[in-house]
Formats: structure tokens, sequence, C-alpha cells
């Protein structure tokens, strides 16, 4: 399928198929046990990734066109939280699925393409609207797929899984700031190509002259934050977040062992100085921004520091290759940067009708937006008016910080 997207010449057609190469190209280093077990709650199996994202193609495309389904039993396995859709499997249990097995949800993949692509001359505008969220839908879940191989692999007691590769060469950072001076702007999304739902609408917010770091924290950062009893200072900390690290015991990044090294996607290693910090939770991130007599940026200030730049550029996802934090100069890729801002609806926003429109209104509560991209975002998926989300205990996600301070 993947030969055929590249000769078809149809601009959808050709990124829908690209991407569900890349999800199959990702899975390609782990066995079936890799792809069947599930570490903790808010992670799920790699081959969970590879069905659900199938299922959403299969329940959105094609059955509303009148194909049948591969097999009735994976609706029920494979949905995720659309309630309006029917019954599912437990999130929590995704890793009990040891059936169907990873070959057979392969073959799944393989025959909705194939559908798909049987398909493509009775698709209209609506249905290539479907289409192209899926895309979105499809990048979302691979960077969730490494960052839940990752989760799983540094639960192995031997330390030994490796999904592949060493971690590239780390540029220094520019320990600088960039003044942006007051200003009336429009945020979000302006309706020019694809969006999410929570992008827009469009509006004007109005923001006073703020400061920006040219590169997000590092390692070496941290150190310095954890040396000086940081995570024992009650007073750097949100009533919450202090309460959440007392309980969970928190100490330290999520990946970080005590003899200098960190685990990552490439197995255990030394941790590099000059690599942005990654794996911590916003209540860290606002602990070291007060440290640091500074504060996270607010999503509007990040956005309009980020007006212009380019999206696509950064250390991001290319393939199943080296995936760590790098560094270096913009503002995308490496790690995607807690903001201040809380995910809320815009003003005037409204779901999409349908079933798509649980894709993101039913979690604006209890989340905080992240900007940016990671170094496990697929490139070119992002946008400046992406909002990423996750709740304020979120670790295990390729998260980090960008100080702001008032000017």
């Amino acid at each position: 399928m993947a030969t055929a997207a590249r000769q078809h010449g149809d601009d959808l057609y050709d990124r829908l198929f690209a991407t569900r190469a890349l999800s199959v190209a990702l899975a390609a280093p782990l066995s079936d046990a890799d792809a069947t077990a599930q570490s903790m709650p808010d992670a799920s199996p790699a081959k969970w990734h590879l069905a659900h994202t199938t299922w959403f193609l299969e329940t959105f495309v094609l059955a509303p066109i009148g194909v049948a389904p591969f097999d009735p039993a994976f609706g029920f396995l494979f949905n995720s939280y659309y309630d309006s859709v029917g019954p599912r499997h437990p999130r929590a249990a995704r890793g009990l699925l040891t059936r169907p097995a990873l070959g057979r949800v392969l073959d799944w993949r393989e025959h909705v393409d194939g559908r798909l692509n049987a398909a493509w001359s009775r698709l209209d505008a609506r249905h290539h609207a479907i289409i192209e969220l899926g895309i979105a839908h499809e990048q979302q879940h691979q960077e969730l797929l490494l960052t839940d191989i990752l989760h799983l692999f540094a639960a192995n007691p031997l330390r030994l899984p490796v999904y592949g590769g060493c971690p590239p060469s780390v540029v220094p950072p520019d320990r600088g700031f960039t003044a942006h001076a007051a200003a009336t702007m429009s945020v979000g999304a302006r309706g020019e190509g694809f969006a999410f739902d929570c992008e827009g609408p469009a509006h004007d917010v109005l923001l006073q002259p703020f400061g920006l770091a040219n590169a997000c924290v590092t390692n070496a950062d941290w150190d310095a934050f954890i040396a000086d009893g940081s995570y024992r200072t009650p007073a750097l900390w949100l009533a919450d977040g202090w309460a959440w690290a007392q309980r969970e015991g928190i100490a330290a990044p999520l990946y970080w062992d005590g003899d200098g090294g960190e685990f990552t996607l490439c197995g255990p290693v030394a941790r590099r100085p000059d690599a942005p910090v990654a794996h911590i939770s916003h209540f860290e991130a606002d602990a070291f921004a007060t440290w640091a007599g500074a504060r996270l940026p607010t999503e509007f200030e990040w956005e309009a520091a980020a007006a212009g730049a380019d999206p696509a550029a950064g250390n991001q996802l290319d393939g199943p290759k080296w995936i760590a934090p790098a560094g270096g100069t913009g503002l995308f890729g490496d790690v995607w940067c807690w903001t201040a801002s809380a995910f809320l609806p815009y003003p005037r926003f409204r779901p999409a009708e349908g079933a798509v429109g649980e894709y993101n209104g039913k979690f604006m509560s209890g989340q905080m937006v992240l900007h940016g991209a990671s170094c496990a975002t697929p490139r070119g998926s992002g946008r400046v008016t992406t909002r990423n989300f996750f709740p304020p205990t979120a670790r295990w996600q390729f998260s980090g910080l960008r100080l702001a301070k008032d000017d």
C-alpha cells in the first residue's frame, strides 16, 4: 500500500497511507509480547494503538459507506472513549488482550487499507474531512506508542529492553531570553488547513510585555534544582503539587537513575547535561520556574512567540531511529513544553458534530496545555496553534519546560 500511495498523486491519499505505513514501521522492532503488555492504566499496548487507529478509520469512514467490519468483536475491544459509538473494553485492562495477536491486528490494518484504497473514488468531502482527522489521530497515537513503549521497557527490572538507536549529539543551550512587546493579537486556528476543533475559534487576546527563554531547561539545570533541596521545599510548590510529590515520593524526573544515568528508548545511558530535561510533570515544571525566579508562559504567550516559526523544524520523529531530546534552536521539537494555561474552551468553541465531537471537548477539565512538539512527534503533524494537554501529574510523555518572565 505504501508504494501505491507514493504513485497515486492525491495528497490526502498519499499522506494517509504514508501515515499508516509509519505506524507499522514504528512497531516493527517489537515482539508480540512487547506489543501486548500494558505498564499502567494511562498507557496502552502498542498493539492496541495499531488496532485503535484502524478501528477509527473502519468505524468513521468505511462503515458509513456500507463496508462490513473485518471482525465485529473488534469494535468493543478497540474503541477508546467514544461513548456514543457503543460499549468498550476497560482502558486499564487493555494489556489483558493477548488475542487478537499482533499478526492478526496487522492483517486487519492491511484489510482496512485495502478497503480504503478500493473505495477511494466513492469518498466525498465529508469523508475526506474524517480522513484528515484520522491522519492527525494516528499521528498522535504514533507518539503515544513510543512513549508507552518507553514506560513499559523502563518497568523491566533487568533494564534490558532497547527500542533502538543511540541518543543524538546534544546542542548546547542558548541561555538568553527574547523580549516580546505588549500586543493585542489573534490566537487560535483561523480555518487555514486542518486543525483540531479545540484549536479554535481564533480570537483576540491582550498580552503584556514578556520574555521567553531561547532554550528549554536542561538536565544540568535540573540537577541544580535537586541539589538545592527543591523537592523538599514546600514554598516552591503549588499545594496540590506538593501533596502529590510527597504522596508519590517524587524526587527526580521519571526515568532518572541515582547514579547519573537515565533510561531512554536507546536503553540506559549517562545523562547528558545540556540535553533538555524530559518526563517532568506540570507541578515539577511550575516548582522549577518558581525556584528559578521565573514562571511558566501562558499558552498565548507561547503562540505569540512562535508566530511565523516552522512547526516542522527541530528534533522530531522521522521514523524508527534514535528518539531522545537533543536541544537546539527554535520552539519545536525535543520536548513538549508545559504552559501555565488550563485546557479550556476558547470563546465560541463548539465541539464537532457527531461521535467525533467527543475527541477533545470532553477533556476540558483538570488538564494543562503544552505547546511545541517532542522528539517523538511525527514531523509535520503539528501547528503553531496545536494544544497538547495532559493532567498536571503526567510524566511519561516527553514533557519539559521553557521559562518565561515579565518584562
